[in-house]
């Protein structure tokens, strides 16, 4: 009974890692498309101030951040701060787009290890799930589904290894 108890558990656990596993290309997508709106959207709020720095500061908006900087107004001195944060902004955008410019499992691993935090909560918070059939969605959710069994055959195997050991102890002390 126990052996049939335990192919059905291997069994689910080979499904709902499937699953999970095919939804990878499909978050990698959606974190893409995330990050291109963001920079798409800064890129539009730092245009008219590229416009201002190309009539005064040669386009340099360094330049124009150094002149809001040095104005005597407090206002003019918080816009050189806001402009320099949205140049960090999109910065940061066009880096992290860069670094996903790679296979689907460097792309996840760089998104796990590197990703923006900001950005990936936005993305899990608006998650859509979708069952991709494509070649990337079966080849990860395949090989997900084979490293959650493997770490969960090891895992079982290490319990049963442990169980045996304290019956074992067990029955020598008490026998």
């Amino acid at each position: 009974m126990m052996d049939f108890l335990y192919r059905y558990l291997l069994i689910v656990i080979a499904c709902v890692a499937l699953l999970a596993g095919i939804q990878l290309p499909n978050l990698v997508d959606q974190y893409q498309k995330r990050i291109d709106a963001h920079l798409r959207e800064v890129t539009a709020n730092l245009k008219p101030y590229q416009e201002i720095a190309n009539k005064f500061t040669g386009g340099s908006l360094d330049q124009l951040i150094e002149l809001h900087r040095r104005s005597n107004e407090k206002a003019f001195q918080d816009e050189g701060v806001a402009i320099a944060e949205m140049i960090k902004r999109k910065l940061r955008f066009e880096s992290d787009l860069a670094m996903l410019q790679a296979s689907l499992p460097v792309q996840v691993v760089r998104i796990l290890m590197k990703g923006d935090r900001e950005l990936i909560d936005e993305t899990l918070a608006q998650y859509t799930y979708s069952v991709p059939l494509t070649q990337d969605a079966l080849l990860a959710g395949a090989a997900t589904a084979a490293i959650i069994l493997v770490l969960t055959e090891l895992l079982l195997a290490l319990a049963r290894r442990v169980s045996d050991a304290v019956v074992t102890a067990y029955r020598r002390r008490y026998a």
